[in-house]
């Protein structure tokens, strides 16, 4: 089956998304295009629920111009969803027959918990939740979803009839002055009262986490990131209670125009931020949610997701965790050797495992799902170049924004694949600097683990088929090899690490020999290098 190119358009009530694709048959995909063009398709419409002529040629003329851009690219399906501004409008037909006539478009018109469900495909497809469970909220123009839900199912759909521009339109004065308190604590009433039979549904669900999606939100993560700490906001920061409350009064105190000037604040959304702050604020409070993760995915990835769903790659999105999936899509894009890459990542753990039980190290899961991915990435810099590929591999993972993971997370694994051939890990070294000490200490232990293992299938031919670690006193471990043919290139390979091996005093503390069964048939041989090297130490982490 050949690759192919789909493409997927949001037309939501303030703007339109776009996401390109092409789509392997591995599974894996690479985004081509990802645009974003405010619309503003809700402007006027929730008074008399009728779409303004501007606005609907503002939006003809993006689709088209999206539309254009996807065919250009090989799309051979353009997946398109309109949502509340859509939904609601009388004159939704006429608005419809207008982008299949001059965008060639059909559009999809789906329904509140429909564009719930999606938004929760998105997000959740790109968060990593463990065994958490989160609430979901996403506040769009014409109205704001929320959901309940796990890693891979949600547990509650609800979509609410008000957005940051129909309560902009429908509860605020017309003008471009500041919010007076009058109409600030009647904003707040009528959305804790339109809110009132959600929040008691909602008490019924243990909520760990809430994840906010939505360009008002995180236009207001932003801002309270220059305003309380300075500086731009960073992939790993939340939006607080707490600041949200701080921040409300200050943007109600501004005219429109001063607005538009707040640090971090997008000046297109000026004039709705305050309306979408108050539906973010009621929701927070009635729930006693203290604070809010952040993410640019939403609908268009949902589209995404439902649609490999749909299309029989559900093993890449069901069966494996949001950071799994990930690592392995990568891999996949860069053409790694799959088989390779999954065997070095089995004798690694099996390493880690077995070492672990030897009080080789005191790692726990954490450590051993960043060992895996890491071992799972380690060859993908020969997709660049050979010649130093370790150092490509660094480069590539350090720069992939895998899903699910934060940035520590990734610099560690990153620097763990660097160091698993050639240099050892050095504190002059850039890349080993900017980790911690705690870090830094883990990434010793799993590079030693990951260069261990690479040894051990050095061939790429899968003769090694297990690995461990056994204990033989205090002061002496050996490591069983079973293999199904002869590994003597494998062993070599252990042998020419030996230096570096050795000169590992301070990562696990042992001696250990090297053991060898080699299984064929029934004939079982045992052969035993004759070198021992000095393997160290576990110290606290």
């Amino acid at each position: 089956m050949a690759a192919r190119v789909v493409a997927f358009i949001d037309i939501g009530t303030n703007s339109v998304r776009l996401l390109v694709v092409r789509i392997h048959p591995n599974h894996s995909y690479t985004v081509l295009t990802q645009l974003k063009q405010t619309v503003r398709l809700g402007e006027g419409e929730f008074n008399g629920h009728c779409l303004q002529p501007q606005a609907i040629d503002r939006v003809v003329f993006v689709c088209q111009q999206f539309a254009t851009l996807a065919r250009t690219s090989g799309a051979g399906e353009i997946i398109t969803v309109a949502t509340a501004a859509t939904r609601e409008a009388k004159n939704q037909r006429d608005f419809l027959d207008r982008l299949r006539q001059e965008a060639n478009l059909d559009v999809r018109v789906v329904s509140g918990l429909e564009e719930a469900r999606l938004i929760y495909l998105g997000v959740a497809s790109g968060v990593h939740l463990g065994d958490k469970q989160a609430l979901f909220v996403d506040i769009g123009g014409g109205s704001t979803e929320i959901t309940i839900g796990t890693q891979h199912h949600y547990r509650y759909l609800n979509s609410l009839k008000f957005g940051a521009i129909r309560l902009t339109t429908e509860q605020l004065p017309a003008g471009d002055g500041s919010i007076a308190t009058e109409h600030y604590e009647r904003l707040q009433r009528y959305v804790h009262h339109n809110m009132v039979h959600v929040v008691r549904e909602l008490h019924n669900y243990h909520i760990d986490m809430a994840i906010g999606s939505s360009g008002t939100i995180e236009n207001l993560a932003d801002v309270a990131a220059r305003m309380y700490f300075k500086r731009d906001r960073h992939p790993d920061d939340v939006l607080s209670r707490a600041h949200l409350q701080q921040l409300l009064p200050v943007l109600c105190s501004l005219s429109l125009e001063e607005r538009r000037k707040v640090p971090g604040l997008n000046p297109a959304r000026a004039d709705i931020i305050i309306a979408g702050a108050v539906i973010l604020q009621t929701l927070m409070e009635a729930l006693g949610v203290r604070s809010i993760r952040v993410t640019d995915r939403g609908l268009r990835d949902g589209l995404l997701v439902d649609y490999l769903v749909r299309q029989d790659h559900a093993p890449l999105i069901d069966e494996v965790s949001v950071r799994k999936r990930s690592v392995l899509q990568f891999g996949r894009a860069c053409q790694f050797n799959e088989d390779h890459a999954r065997l070095t990542a089995q004798l690694a753990l099996s390493l880690f495992d077995s070492g672990q039980a030897a009080k080789l190290h005191r790692l726990g899961d954490w450590e051993r799902e960043l060992l895996e991915y890491a071992a799972l990435l380690h060859h993908i810099g020969a997709f660049v170049n050979f010649s130093n590929y370790q150092a490509h591999t660094y480069y590539l993972i350090r720069n992939a924004e895998l899903l699910g993971f934060d940035q520590t997370e990734i610099a560690m694994m990153a620097t763990a694949a660097l160091y698993h051939r050639k240099s050892l890990p050095r504190k002059k070294h850039a890349e080993f600097a900017a980790l911690n000490k705690r870090s830094q200490q883990i990434v010793r232990r799993l590079s030693t683990l990951l260069r261990l293992a690479e040894c051990l299938d050095r061939s790429q031919a899968g003769h090694v088929s297990h690995a461990c670690f056994e204990t033989l006193g205090d002061k002496r471990v050996r490591l069983n090899l079973h293999a199904t043919q002869d590994c003597h290139i494998e062993v070599w390979s252990v042998e020419k690490h030996l230096e570096a091996f050795e000169k590992f005093e301070k990562v696990f503390e042992r001696r250990f020999d090297i053991h060898v069964r080699y299984m064929a048939g029934e004939a079982i041989q045992a052969a035993d290098l004759q070198e021992s090297f000095l393997f160290t130490a576990p110290e606290p982490v």
